[in-house]
């Protein structure tokens, strides 16, 4: 804590109301974040790694269908193109300090040097969440909290950088190979409902989907579902799949996959539709994002 306190002054910080989900600076970025995110509120995706490291409080974010009740020194690890959002709980978060890690695969790709997986944390099905003993969790904020230190991208810096980055990483990973650092019970409630919807759709991305079907494989009615679902998720059901079919379009992409091929097998049936809704969620044509 009292490391905290001497750093305070030098940390790149966002205000809660931040909207932005992009990286602007290349392949990372770091920063904190304090009290409720505003512009976190309802599901979305990116094509980079994420993690959140509580400093300070309690914090409560929904990954897919599990939503994780985070306090000071949990770590919580969100994969590419994975739906989450902000929770609010209740007089739980206006106090919450946490550090946000931005990082590309390629970088992380880059910083593996061909002998080891960093992504592979990313990868684990038990839970998304960790507490880690004290003195790993201090070392782990030690470097978080000198990439989020504000100052001119040198190249001295870029390379302390690339190092605080693989000394990170590489103690992830160590450290989330050992389960009982997992969060679980009471700070891991799960959503079926959520679950149930997103195992229909990728079964089914290629269909037609409706709001009818989606309605049935839960066994509600459709007027409940969509009720539930945004209230949950914070998305219409619509904009689920259409999230989900982006998504599936980015991974064929990113395979070297033709955008025909890419934008039938998500499920698109018009081209037009497709190429409208991929330039409005990443602000590029299907071909750029390919290349």
């Amino acid at each position: 804590m009292e490391n905290d306190r001497r750093t305070k002054g030098k940390i790149r910080r966002l205000p809660a109301t931040e909207e932005r989900q992009y990286l602007i600076d290349g392949d990372y970025e770091a920063y904190e974040k304090e009290g409720v995110p505003t512009g976190a509120m309802a599901f979305h995706y990116h094509n980079f790694y994420e993690i959140l490291y509580v400093l300070e409080g309690e914090y409560s974010s929904m990954v897919e269908n599990q939503s994780y009740h985070l306090h000071k020194g949990d770590f919580l690890l969100i994969d590419q193109n994975v739906m989450h959002k902000y929770q609010p709980t209740e007089g739980k978060n206006e106090n919450s300090r946490r550090i946000i890690l931005w990082v590309t695969g390629a970088f992380l790709k880059s910083l593996s040097d061909g002998e080891l997986d960093l992504t592979e944390c990313f990868r684990l099905q038990d839970s998304r969440a960790w507490h880690f003993p004290v003195y790993y969790e201090e070392m782990l904020r030690g470097y978080l909290l000198k990439l989020a230190m504000d100052g001119a991208s040198t190249g001295i810096r870029r390379a302390m950088d690339r190092g605080y980055l693989t000394l990170f990483f590489a103690h992830l990973n160590l450290l989330c190979g050992r389960k009982e650092s997992l969060l679980s019970g009471e700070y891991v409630a799960e959503h079926p409902l959520v679950e149930q919807v997103n195992a229909y759709v990728e079964a089914h991305l290629e269909e037609s989907i409706t709001l009818e079907q989606l309605a049935e494989c839960v066994h509600v009615s459709k007027y409940h579902f969509l009720r539930k679902f945004k209230e949950l998720t914070g998305v219409t059901a619509h904009a689920f799949v259409m999230n989900k079919r982006l998504i599936r379009a980015c991974e064929l992409l990113q395979k070297g996959e033709s955008v025909t091929t890419a934008y039938q097998k998500a499920g698109f049936g018009d081209y037009s539709v497709f190429l409208r809704n991929f330039r409005d969620a990443f602000g590029i044509s299907p071909s750029q994002y390919r290349s």
